[in-house]
């Protein structure tokens, strides 16, 4: 009966041991904790992805990683009406580069998406490719109160909304541009790290679409926050 008391208090005393280890290694490596808040500078880890679609569909989380990543959040008054009504509207700001032209507007989602991408998945592979720092991230616009496709009928652009921006260049520290529609099948270097940012925008983004996708996008990334479907993805 002793014997049975005691390997009952070990096994309890394992248990305990390795409850507070697993803690301390969640607390070490909130990339791989779904209940530790998201944050800019803390490592990718198996938990991110959920975190990062949480930005795109619950605004209050997504302004709180804003806040707790000491990111701007500069949000304006409510525009426009119909399905161009724009109620999460904010002034567009990324860490680190600057975007031309300046002072877009977008969602909370796009702009935590960009700030994402441009630490985790932009600025590491411009270093390890080139050497050098992306510093202006040129666009086509936000925008747009328009169908997809521009027509008159079908659904409505995510750009009617501002949940969208289209990236058509890249500009690094020591002067080079890497551009869209000149790079995307150009030199191997450079169309090599078009591709990867690509495919770095996937994780953080609902929707991208690249040259790859058709001519319509021959000129710029499209990068988008819908949130059509319960884990709506698309990358092309």
């Amino acid at each position: 009966m002793t014997l049975s008391v005691d390997r009952i208090a070990m096994a309890l005393l394992l248990i305990a041991c390795l409850a507070l280890a697993g803690r301390n290694w969640l607390h070490d490596h909130p990339g791989d904790n779904p209940w530790a808040p998201l944050a800019l500078d803390e490592a990718p880890g198996w938990a991110t992805s959920r975190k990062l679609a949480a930005l795109r569909t619950d605004l209050a989380t997504c302004h709180a990683f804003l806040a707790r990543s000491g990111l701007p959040d500069d949000r304006r008054p409510a525009t426009g009406a119909g399905a161009c009504r724009r109620e999460d509207r904010m002034a567009l700001t990324i860490p680190g580069a600057s975007l031309s032209p300046h002072h877009p507007e977008s969602t909370c989602g796009v702009d935590a998406a960009l700030a994402w991408w441009l630490r985790h998945g932009v600025q590491p592979q411009a270093q390890a490719m080139f050497g050098s720092q992306v510093v202006r991230i040129e666009h086509l616009g936000t925008v747009n109160c328009r169908r997809i496709g521009n027509g008159d009928t079908g659904a409505w652009s995510e750009h009617a909304t501002g949940n969208a921006i289209d990236v058509s260049a890249f500009v690094l520290a020591n002067g080079r541009r890497i551009e869209v529609r000149r790079d995307w099948k150009g030199g191997v270097n450079d169309a090599a790290f078009l591709h990867v940012v690509r495919d770095e925008a996937c994780k953080s983004f609902s929707t991208v679409l690249s040259p790859d996708y058709n001519a319509a996008h021959a000129d710029h990334l499209h990068l988008d926050q819908a949130n059509r479907v319960a884990g709506w993805k698309a990358c092309h």
